[in-house]
């Protein structure tokens, strides 16, 4: 720590030296008379002697400080960085008193910085699932009253709206087995899965349930699987990570040059496995694909609905990831296709690790 130019700086100064968060201890005319770590990595411009409000711009704060300081109680300051990251901060401004002495305060920041990202994530997640269960929902309520009413005797409308229902009641379901699938992941985030998993004849199995599917799209699925890749985790969560990212690419990825196969290869690198699917179809451009993994985004939500999905496929898929200490990487150009890319840890069978 600076060195303090403050008759009370052997009471204080180890004291705040040892808080995690950022302290600053200021004079009557807000200058700084000390300050710890935390509050250096915060304010790394700010010297002792110089005024607060040179390196921390923020006029609620500085206000309540100098309330503080003439003799209020202690107060408490909202304070949001923009730059170079959106970050909050609470800070708590108390007066230091000591006969004697002359008048301080101290500043304890607090960041909020998580918490609020946290909120926002559920008040949009609750948003959004919604919104998702709003429409197939008023659709089915529509059809219902319709059934009731004008066609209670026509049985080709009867016929065609009760598909209907059953395609929004399937949609209804699939959104919330990912819903479920999603706060399950999330609840065992923090433990490691640890049984061994042959990946490759995981993948080949998801392969082979996928193949109709590609027929049916008109898709060549092109394979290239190393054998006997062994990684530790959870059969069924990597089973998820398999079947989603092949289902997006024959989904999403059809070429529009004609029929262009979907690679899905599987390798070992060294400590790791590495498992990806390319499609040659449309791509993304570069601005949507730092959000593709957030819950509910579509890049084209009309298509995505259409095709049944939900907007969780790669959510779930990236709280797998994580789950794994893996990483999935993402690599797409408009009209130059997508590359999905999982790594995870590796057993060493020779050595058993």
């Amino acid at each position: 720590m600076a060195h303090l130019k403050w008759p009370a700086e052997d009471m204080l100064g180890p004291v705040i030296d040892a808080l995690a968060e950022p302290v600053f201890v200021i004079d009557a005319e807000t200058h700084a008379l000390a300050f710890n770590a935390a509050a250096r990595v915060l304010a790394p411009t700010l010297r002792i002697g110089e005024p607060l409000s040179r390196s921390l711009r923020s006029p609620d704060m500085l206000d309540a400080a100098m309330r503080v300081l003439a003799g209020g109680n202690a107060e408490k300051a909202s304070w949001v960085e923009r730059l170079p990251l959106e970050r909050w901060f609470e800070a708590h401004i108390a007066p230091i008193r000591f006969p004697g002495y002359a008048t301080a305060a101290m500043i304890s920041m607090r960041d909020l910085t998580e918490a609020h990202r946290v909120e926002r994530m559920r008040v949009d997640f609750v948003a959004n699932a919604s919104h998702e269960l709003r429409t197939p929902l008023a659709s089915l309520l529509g059809f219902v009253e319709t059934l009731q009413g004008p066609a209670k005797n026509d049985p080709a409308a009867r016929d065609k709206f009760l598909s209907i229902m059953r395609e929004q009641a399937q949609r209804m379901a699939r959104l919330v087995d990912d819903l479920l699938s999603l706060s399950r992941i999330e609840q065992h985030m923090h433990v490691r899965p640890a049984e061994a998993v042959d990946l490759t004849m995981l993948v080949a199995h998801i392969v082979d349930t996928l193949t109709p599917m590609a027929e049916e799209n008109n898709i060549p699925l092109a394979l290239d699987l190393e054998p006997n890749v062994i990684v530790p985790g959870d059969r069924d969560e990597l089973a998820r990570i398999a079947e989603n990212l092949i289902e997006n690419a024959l989904k999403y990825g059809q070429s529009e040059n004609g029929p262009e196969p979907v690679e899905i290869s599987l390798a070992r690198k060294g400590v790791t496995a590495v498992f990806s699917v390319r499609d040659h179809g449309p791509g993304v451009a570069q601005e949507h694909i730092p959000r593709l993994t957030e819950r509910f985004y579509r890049v084209d939500a009309g298509k995505s609905r259409a095709k049944g999905g939900t907007g969780l496929g790669l959510a779930i898929v990236k709280h797998i990831v994580l789950r794994h200490r893996g990483r999935l990487g993402i690599e797409s150009a408009l009209g130059e296709g997508s590359l999905f890319r999982v790594t995870l840890p590796a057993i060493d069978q020779a050595q058993g690790k």
